[in-house]
């Protein structure tokens, strides 16, 4: 077993609310400046920047699971996670089906920029991509589980497409296995605040939009850094664990 520290939502510039530092090698850089072990890249609605990054990373120690943050038409974001880019490529085309055929407002919302893994411009991805699918939460659920992802709800105490402020429920048909909290609360402010969170396990990401916003504090302790082995920690699995370090209450 071995620890590996984690911040699983991660953006590039292909995220229309990123920064343009947000680049593949910078990306790769700063994350292993900070001792960070495992990432995923969640674009919004959008894949098409995670093989760059995971190019960007071979031959470092970085882990990159391919993913992607998918906005619901109940406005709740959810991180869809998968094990490779082929199970991502088959929910990429899902989610492609699922949005509308609008186009970006870049001066309103940002560009959209697909980059090599050196960080130099491909193309400007054009459809709007911060905008809701026309996926439920159920249908997010059953189809990336049937693809072999995970789903977490992402930032779930945030007001903004949180999924405890914006429905306030659970329903008993979705196999939660976990909740992602922000750098904007603790494990135990995030409980108190939302008592149907339960004691379910929670990961903290950076969601970050910046380079200066990686949290790392996410800590799991695996045989390897796979979606697989994640799972397992969230289940409490064959002694696969995971918490999140330097909180007070954790």
């Amino acid at each position: 077993m071995k620890k590996f520290r984690a911040d699983l939502h991660v953006h590039t510039v292909l995220s229309p609310c990123a920064e343009v530092e947000m680049i593949p090698p910078l990306i790769v850089q700063k994350a292993l400046e900070l001792n960070i072990d495992l990432i995923a890249i969640t674009d919004h609605n959008a894949s098409a920047n995670v093989a760059a990054v995971q190019k960007a990373a071979a031959g470092s120690t970085l882990k990159v699971l391919p993913g992607m943050e998918v906005q619901t038409h109940e406005d709740v974001h959810l991180l869809c996670l998968f094990e490779n880019l082929s199970e991502l490529e088959n929910w990429q085309t899902a989610v492609n089906a699922s949005l509308p055929e609008t186009l970006n407002h870049a001066e309103f919302f940002g560009e959209q920029y697909i980059v090599d893994e050196n960080g130099d411009y491909i193309q400007t991805e054009t459809r709007m991509l911060l905008t809701s699918t026309r996926f439920s939460i159920d249908d997010v659920f059953e189809q990336v589980n049937t693809l072999g992802g995970l789903v977490i709800p992402a930032h779930v105490d945030r007001s903004s497409y949180g999924l405890f402020p914006t429905l306030g429920l659970l329903a008993e048909q979705w196999p939660i296995l976990g909740f992602e909290i922000s750098r904007h609360t603790t494990p135990k402010k995030a409980r108190a605040t939302f008592p149907s969170m339960g004691n379910y396990p929670l990961i903290q990401s950076g969601d970050v939009h910046r380079l200066d916003e990686f949290l790392g504090s996410t800590i799991f302790t695996l045989t390897e850094p796979t979606l697989n082995e994640i799972r397992k920690a969230l289940k409490n699995e064959n002694d696969r664990q995971l918490y999140i370090e330097n909180m007070p209450d954790k």
